[in-house]
Order: C-alpha cells, then sequence, then structure tokens
C-alpha cells in the first residue's frame, strides 16, 4: 500500500500491519481509517497470508482520534464528516471481526479510545510492559466506538466495563492482564518477536478449523448450549471433508510433522472417490 499512515508488510504467511505516524502517537487522521480498513481487506483477501499482526510504530499503539483534527469538525458542526469517521471505525472493526484468519494485537505502547478498541477488536492481544489500554472517550465528551461496547463487556464482565468507560482511565498493561483485556505481557523488546512467532505458529496450522473457531468464538457469546452442539457437529463435518484433516490425521499415525495446505476446505479426494465423505 501507498499510504504514509497504513504500513502492510507480508513475510512468510503473516501480514503485519503497522500504524506509521509516530509523531502524533499514531492518532487517526483524515483517511487513515478508511486505510485501515483497506489494509485489513487486502490482507483478508489474501491467499498467501494466513495470519495477521496489527501494531504500531514509536512509542504508542494508537492514541485514538486526532483531537485537533476532530475540534475542527465539531466547532464547525461537520456531523456528518464527525459521523463518517465513525463509520470508518466501524468498518475496521467489522473487517477484523469478520476476517477468516486469526489477528493479533501487539500492542507496542498506550492504546487510547478508538486506538485501544482496534486492539480490543483482534482475536489476541500481546502487550508490551510500557503499554495501557484506556476508554478514554467521555475525556472529549465523546462515547466509546470502534466496537468498544461489544468488546469490553464480553471481555471484563459488565460492571468492569462500565468502570472502565465512566472513569476513562488509561489501565497499565499489567492490569491489562489481570482482568483479561490482554493475553499476555512481555517487555517492550519482546513484544514484536513474540508476536511473530505466534503468527508464524498460526500460519502453520489448517485454516479451516481456525476459521471456524474464531466464528465459534463469536456464536457462543450469544447462542445456547444445543445451538454451538449444532454449530460443532457442522463444523467438524467441514473439517472431516477437508484435505487438511486427512493431512493431519495421516502424519500423527505415520509419526511425522503435518504439511498443511492453503484452504483446507478441498474434500477428501478418498472419500470423493468412494461417493462418501469422511
Amino acid at each position: 500500500m501507498s499510504e504514509a499512515h497504513v504500513l502492510i508488510e507480508i513475510e512468510n504467511g503473516v501480514g503485519t500491519l503497522t500504524l506509521n505516524r509516530p509523531d502524533k502517537l499514531n492518532a487517526f487522521i483524515g483517511e487513515m481509517r478508511s486505510e485501515i480498513a483497506r489494509g485489513i481487506e487486502t490482507l483478508a483477501a489474501d491467499g498467501g497470508v494466513r495470519a495477521v499482526i496489527i501494531t504500531g510504530t514509536g512509542r504508542a499503539f494508537c492514541a485514538g482520534a486526532d483531537v485537533r483534527y476532530l475540534t475542527q469538525l465539531i466547532e464547525t458542526q461537520a456531523i456528518d464528516e464527525a459521523v463518517a469517521l465513525v463509520e470508518a471505525g466501524r468498518r475496521v472493526a467489522a473487517a477484523i471481526r469478520g476476517m477468516p484468519k486469526p489477528v493479533i494485537a501487539a500492542v507496542n505502547g498506550p492504546a487510547a479510545g478508538g486506538g485501544a478498541n482496534l486492539a480490543l477488536a483482534c482475536d489476541l492481544r500481546l502487550a508490551s510492559e510500557t503499554a495501557s489500554i484506556g476508554q478514554t472517550f467521555n475525556r472529549i465528551g465523546l462515547h466509546p466506538d470502534w466496537g468498544g461496547t461489544y468488546a469490553v463487556p464480553r471481555l471484563v464482565g459488565p460492571a468492569r466495563a462500565a468502570e472502565l468507560f465512566f472513569f476513562a482511565e488509561m489501565v497499565p498493561a499489567a492490569e491489562c492482564e489481570r482482568i483479561g483485556l490482554v493475553n499476555r505481557v512481555v517487555p517492550a523488546d519482546e513484544l514484536m518477536p513474540l508476536a511473530r512467532d505466534w503468527a508464524q505458529k498460526l500460519a502453520g496450522k489448517p485454516t479451516l478449523p481456525l476459521r471456524l473457531a474464531k466464528q465459534a468464538v463469536q456464536r457462543s457469546l450469544s447462542s445456547s448450549f444445543e445451538e454451538m452442539l449444532d454449530y460443532e457437529t457442522a463444523a467438524q463435518k467441514a473439517c472431516f471433508e477437508s484435505a487438511d484433516a486427512l493431512e493431519g490425521v495421516r502424519a500423527f499415525v505415520e509419526k511425522r510433522s503435518p504439511r498443511f495446505g492453503s484452504g483446507g476446505e478441498v474434500e477428501n479426494p478418498a472419500a470423493t472417490e468412494a461417493g462418501t465423505r469422511v
């Protein structure tokens, strides 16, 4: 991508999207939200990308909205333009949630407002010891967006979510880990190596089970026990029919490492020849 504020790198099946406005703590401005959405959609559509990392340059992950820019919109009552920014953030969160690949946020520093909820939209979150996350919206008279009202209560429960939304404080990395906002906290110099290690491991796994498991986590939050059992049956059937399942079980029996393909959704050829499916 050519946009200076959003950098895309693809290596060994891992796509990395980096927010690149370090002088402003990677705060969103202008078309930057849409650039992020396009970047995520590009990585989602790339068959060679099997896992994604989102991070920021410099000492911050993302400070959220560029308040000077937002001030101009509010002072001139350019409400349609301000709402368009919210819609662009919505597009980003939806793209991450809908991506059929695991997405890791490598939170390298403060993540505030929309920047916090960009991280929380990801499937997994690693944080530097210098990181912090804050629902800082009401500090400037605004309401949470970027899917934060969906993600936060599900991660930490309704009472703690209300506390985070109401008091709008930045939460240090260690506390974020304790309450479940992030998966792991590591020293700053270990953050990207760990993120790449996790992403590389995920990139080596069969894509179909990962995609279906990501959907299962999302569905389980609003589904009954019986509905999830039905989903598990359908998901397992799809896996039984895949080439990756055939490779996986054969590799296990033959005591070797599996060599999973690019999609894992191809029918088992032996089952097709027999006129049935595994």
